[in-house]
């Protein structure tokens, strides 16, 4: 079904990168792991390393999940905007090709939700 805006009806994009103060948001989403429904967003400094990422943030919220605890790292699948890729820790997120609205999923591979379940 078609939508017709208005007359006068301005379009006013709020989550433009300029509206964050040097950040980006930057969606993080753990497969199989569905205890978190949907991908976190973050508001995130390019110029942070990945493994900031991982070891900080992202532990700030998935740190909750008895698996994550678990987690072999070396073996992490990772997906950045519907595409595989293995990211350089110590590089930036910028360096890593992640920006505005990037979305990283990761798989970790034996794991699979709280005993198997995918919670």
């Amino acid at each position: 079904m078609a939508v017709i805006a208005k007359d006068g009806y301005i379009d006013l994009v709020r989550d433009r990168v300029e509206n964050f103060h040097g950040n980006q948001l930057v969606y993080v989403g753990w497969d199989d792991h569905l205890l978190f429904s949907a991908a976190q967003a973050f508001p995130l400094p390019p110029e942070m390393p990945f493994q900031t990422l991982v070891s900080e943030v992202m532990a700030s919220v998935f740190n909750d999940h008895p698996d994550f605890q678990k987690i072999d790292w070396e073996r992490a699948e990772w997906v950045l905007d519907g595409e595989s890729f293995s990211p350089a820790m110590e590089a930036s997120l910028k360096e890593n090709g992640i920006g505005h609205k990037s979305l990283i999923r990761f798989k970790t591979p034996g794991l699979k939700g709280i005993n198997g379940l995918r919670l």
